[in-house]
Formats: C-alpha cells, structure tokens, sequence
C-alpha cells in the first residue's frame, strides 16, 4: 500500500515553502485516524456479530406465537418445545385464544397466541363451526397439534367460545375482536402491554410499521433531488424566482400542517396510548423547530435578495466547470448507493440489537424471550457509527470532486483539459489521505453537537434575572465562542487544500482558512448567498417529503411512534439532498479557494499569468465593484434632503 512508503513522480522533491500547487511529491497524511477508525469499525463488527446471533428482528416485524414460531416464515426448532420449529410461511396473523378476557403476567398476555392463515370474519358459537371454519378457510384455531377432526374432543386445547368476529390489527397482524365488549377488554391488556414497552422498542416498531412510506418517501426525496441538480444545472433568473417562491410556500405550508395536528390530537379525547402521547410530543416540538426554521430563513431570503443576479451567474460558472466534467453530476448518484447499502445494513443490525434475547422453555411447552439488557445499550455505539461512517463517504465524495476541479482550475491549456481528472482523484484519496477524511469527518461532525448544545443553553439563560443563570450564560458565550474559533478552521475547504498541498487535515485547515482571510471581503457575500441558495435547495426537498410523510402516517395513527420515522425521513431526506447538491456546493467553495491562491501568488503579468478563466475573473470584478461601492456608502457621511452635511451635535457647557 502506498500509505507505507512515499509516492513520488519527479527526482527533485517540493521545497518547505508553500508553493500553492498540485504535488507531484505525496506521502499518507494522518495515518493514525486511519488505524483508529480500522479499531472503530472492527468493534462495530464485533456489535454486529453477536447481536445477529442473539437476536431477531422477524419476532419483532413479524410477531411470534406461544411456541416460539414467528409467523410468516419457517422456524428452527426449539429445544424442549414440541410445538415449535413449524413453517409458517402462509400463517401471518396472531390469533388469541381467549381473546374476550385476557390478563397480564410479567408483562406478558397469558393466554396462548396462535399463527393462522386468517382471521375469523363471524361469530364462531360452537366447536362445530370452528371445525367448519378450519376445513374451508385453512385457518386452524386450535392448538397445532390437534387435527381439525378432533375439535369437538378436545375443547380445552380450542378457543373459549363464542369465539367472536375478528378483523386483522395493522400492527403485527394481531386478529382484534369486533364485538364490544371484548374489544373493549382486549385494547385495554393491548394498551397496558404497549405503555410497559420501553419507548426503543416502541421507536423500533414505528419504524417497521411504517417501512413501506419509509420506502416510498426515500424514494421521493431522491426524486426531488435530482430535480434541484437540474435547476442548478441549467438555472435562470425565472427559474430561481419560481424556485424561492416554492420554498417559501413549502416552509409556510409544513409548519401550519405540523401545528394543526397538534392541536388536533392534543384536543382528541379518545387519545389513551403512551405512543399517542409521545407522538403529540414529538409534534409539538417538530412545529416548533419548523417555525423557528421558516421564520428565520423568510428573514435571511428578504436580506439577501439583492443578490440573485450574481449568483446565478455563479452557478453558470460553476456549470460551466461540471460541463468539463460531466461524470461529476453522477458522483452523488455512487455516494447514495452505498450510503444505502450502508444504511440498509445499520438499520438490520439495529433491529437485531432490539430483539437480542435468549429462549426459554417454561409450563406446557411454551416459549419466552428473556432480552439480553447489556447488548440494547450498545446501540449509542451503533448511532456513533452511523454518524461517523456516513460523514466519511459523503467526505469522500467532497475530496473526489475537489480533487478534480482543482486539476482543471491549475490547468494552464484551457483547451485541453487533463485526462480521467475523477479517476486521478480517486486515486490520490485512496491511496495517501483517507486519514484525512476521516479526522475531518470525525473532527466536524463532533464540533457540531457541543455548539447546538451552548448555543440552545445561552438562548434558554439570556436574559434570566437570577445571577447564577447570568454566570453559566456568559460560561455558555465564552464556550461558544471558542468553538466558532475552532469551526472557523474545520470546514471542507480543508480537502481541496489536502488535494493541493498534500498535508494533513489539520495543517490544510488552517492555511486554508489564513489565505481565505486574506480575500474575504471579495468573495464572502457572493459565497454566502450560493451557499444559502443551495442551502434553500435542501430544504425545498424537506418540506416536500415531509409533507408527503405527513399525509401519508396521519392515517395510521395506531400502535406506533409514527413521528419518529417521519423525523428520520426528514434526516434522511436532507442526508440524500445534501449529497446531491454538495457537488455545486464544493465546486462553488473549490473555485472561490483556488481564486484566493491564484491572487496570492500570481499578478496577472506575462511572468505570473492568472490560471481562472474569463468567465471567473468578470464575475469577480463585478462582485469587488459592488463591494466597494457599499463600504464607499458606508463611509460617506449622511446629508440632509439640502445637500449639507449632517453634524455631530456639540453639546454645549
């Protein structure tokens, strides 16, 4: 491998003094993160491992019966238990035996549960009618062992007569009592069994419950975001306008939605789950943070409008660049599947995790699941991971692309582009800086977190009148403050400058950080509303695939946290957004850094001619005209309608 010798192209090695140009001379940078990261991955595996072995996700999707089988599927023997290791794969619904009069033991209901083809659709007062019923529907309702022909011999091993008309539950396809007064019976155990359930298994059966929206929303937010790549691709003024106007009704829309179900639930009398109360819960503070969000971003849009112009030909410069390069419109297309693969693998072991449990044969033959209490806990090292590894591969994704668009931004025949410029950067991220992206995913993704966390606490103590709470708010803004300095550094530029220098994460941070300084007053106001408007872009595919959540788990409001899988759609959804537009979003931050060196080291004269393109340099011109033009105003001092001068009042002694 590579990363333990050094790479090298020419005889003469780079000089110590920072050149600012792609190296032909690379060695591995920050080898260490990538040992730590290879220890990280190999507990995860560990954690995957024996969570497969002890658990077992179908029990949780699917529901299992008395004996140890899960209905739908075949089933391996258990040891000691008769009944068990049956196939059934055509019996997917739970039948209880005693379904008018059910009681709780230890949290379990005692009465036996069975897997049938099928629920019984009327009155069943007789062993006769429910022998008939078992010969023309296949649906056997007594215990496996006894045959359909013996059902008036043994009434002990059938169901308590009458056995009432049941119709199918959408939550494990548990078979519900019609009548009254046993479905008052059965949802009162139902609903006492539900809130004794610990809200990971609650979150955990929301999830599966709704996975096919899940499914179809994922989907649809992918959908959505290739359509915003083409309107970035090919954007004009019309089209920014319709866009904003979008999202303006997007955000409006969603959070007058979110509330309007509050307060429809919260004024729902009938309301008795625990998971009802969470998912009022889970909606109030979701129409907050929706609120908080619309009013915020309406305010900055109002701010920032003036700026539409040059920022659609900002992005025509950087169509221009991806034009050179089309494969990089498909660099998202490659990071969403395995980001899929991988989140496919996280959400089985997630599963396992929730279900990790070990048989027990107890009275008759019967089976239960004791849960192993130490492996669920580990599931915070799983959702580290999930973090972590997701930053990487969409880091990655950055590296690639920065890699090629510095390549063809130092290319001085303009006309001859180099070759396979992707490949190269494929290449040069394997092989010398994966280190790099991971420290930078770890380091970034973790300076996150604290600043939510202070910034939340210096809003909530702003203002107190007690003065401990005065103390720890100044705590908090000094705490802050020394993470803004910090976040100042870590920000993606560092892997272009990795791409150009060769040095580690840390290293290219900072000179990143030191030349864009320099220049800030050129290039911040135009980088900050491309960044903003591709920032709209993400969140134009949130609200849309929210609202499409919404309308979608609204309708199914039973037994289930359904705002917690419409919360992980919306992460999800900015997740495939942000993968998707990141490509604009790093060429725009590429180009802006690789203008800061080409003034930093170049004058424009025939010696030190300027590597960016005409298109660059004139959109630049215009942004430093209007930049002067506004520090210019604000300089000037302000006079009356006459034309003299404003004074300072002098006031007199």
């Amino acid at each position: 491998m590579a990363c333990w010798g050094e790479y090298r192209v020419s005889e003469h090695e780079t000089s110590r003094q920072r050149q600012w140009r792609p190296q032909i001379y690379r060695k591995c940078t920050d080898i260490p993160w990538l040992i730590l990261f290879f220890l990280f991955w190999s507990g995860l595996m560990f954690i995957t491992g024996y969570a497969i072995m002890a658990g077992a996700a179908e029990r949780l999707i699917f529901g299992y019966d008395s004996y140890g089988n899960v209905c739908g599927k075949r089933n391996p023997p258990v040891r000691g238990a008769p009944l068990s290791g049956r196939d059934m794969t055509d019996k997917k619904y739970i039948f209880f035996l005693d379904s008018c009069s059910l009681e709780i033991r230890n949290l379990k209901i005692s009465s036996i549960a069975l897997c049938v083809s099928g629920c019984p659709p009327k009155q069943l007062n007789t062993l006769e009618e429910v022998q008939t019923f078992a010969k023309d529907s296949g649906s056997y309702l007594c215990v496996y062992n006894l045959n359909y022909t013996d059902y008036t011999k043994s009434a002990e091993l059938c169901p308590r007569l009458p056995v009432p008309p049941s119709k199918s539950f959408p939550l494990f396809n548990r078979c519900v009592p019609q009548n009254p007064d046993c479905y008052s019976s059965f949802a009162s155990v139902l609903i006492n069994v539900v809130n004794e359930v610990d809200l990971f298994h609650r979150i955990l059966s929301g999830i599966m419950a709704g996975k096919d929206s899940v499914i179809g929303l994922s989907v649809f937010a992918v959908v959505l975001s290739f359509i915003m790549v083409l309107i970035f691709r090919y954007i004009t003024l019309l089209l920014v306008h319709i866009f904003i106007t979008l999202v303006v009704f997007g955000l409006l829309f969603v959070s007058g939605i979110l509330w309007w179900l509050y307060y429809d639930q919260a004024n729902d009398p009938s309301i008795e789950l625990e998971t009802e109360k969470e998912n009022m819960k889970f909606l109030l503070g979701f129409a907050i943070v929706a609120t908080v969000i619309s009013v915020v971003l309406l305010i900055l849009m109002c701010i920032l409008r003036k700026r539409i112009q040059l920022t659609i030909q900002l992005f025509r410069v950087a169509s221009k660049i991806i034009s050179q390069v089309p494969f990089l419109l498909f660099q998202p297309l490659w990071t969403f599947i395995i980001l899929i693969f991988f989140w496919v693998f996280w959400v089985a072991v997630l599963l396992s995790l929730g279900t990790a449990g070990s048989s027990q044969v107890v009275a008759e033959g019967r089976v239960e699941y004791k849960s192993l209490s130490g492996i669920r806990y580990m599931w915070w090292y799983h959702l580290a991971g999930l973090i972590w590894t997701s930053e990487f591969i969409l880091a990655c994704q950055q590296m690639v692309i920065a890699g090629a668009v510095v390549s063809l931004y130092f290319n001085r025949d303009k006309n001859n582009p180099p070759s396979h410029p992707i490949l190269s950067s494929v290449s040069i991220l394997f092989c010398y800086h994966q280190g790099t992206v991971i420290k930078g995913s770890f380091l970034i993704s973790l300076t996150r977190i604290p600043r939510i966390i202070f910034m939340y606490l210096h809003n909530l103590l702003k203002g107190k009148g007690n003065g401990c709470a005065r103390y720890l708010s100044k705590c908090c803004f000094c705490c802050l403050c020394c993470f803004e300095k910090c976040l100042c550094y870590l920000t993606q530029n560092a892997y272009a400058a990795t791409v150009i220098n060769g040095t580690s994460f840390c290293i290219s941070a900072k000179e990143a950080f030191i030349i864009l300084s320099r220049n800030s007053l050129n290039v911040a106001s135009l980088n900050c509303f491309g960044d903003f408007l591709i920032f709209l872009g993400k969140v134009f595919v949130v609200c849309f695939t929210v609202f499409g959540g919404l309308m979608a788990f609204n309708y199914h409001r039973e037994l289930h946290v359904w705002v917690v899988p419409l919360l992980l759609v919306a992460f999800f959804a900015y997740l495939v957004a942000h993968s998707f537009l990141s490509v604009f979003e790093m060429v725009i931050d590429v180009l802006f850094l690789c203008y800061a060196i080409d003034m930093e080291t170049n004058d424009g004269s025939s010696e030190k001619p300027y590597f960016m393109d005409q298109d660059l340099m004139n959109l630049l011109d215009k942004t430093n005209k209007e930049t002067e033009k506004i520090r210019e105003r604000e300089k000037s001092p302000q006079k009356h309608e006459d034309g003299t001068e404003l004074q300072p009042m002098v006031r007199s002694e």
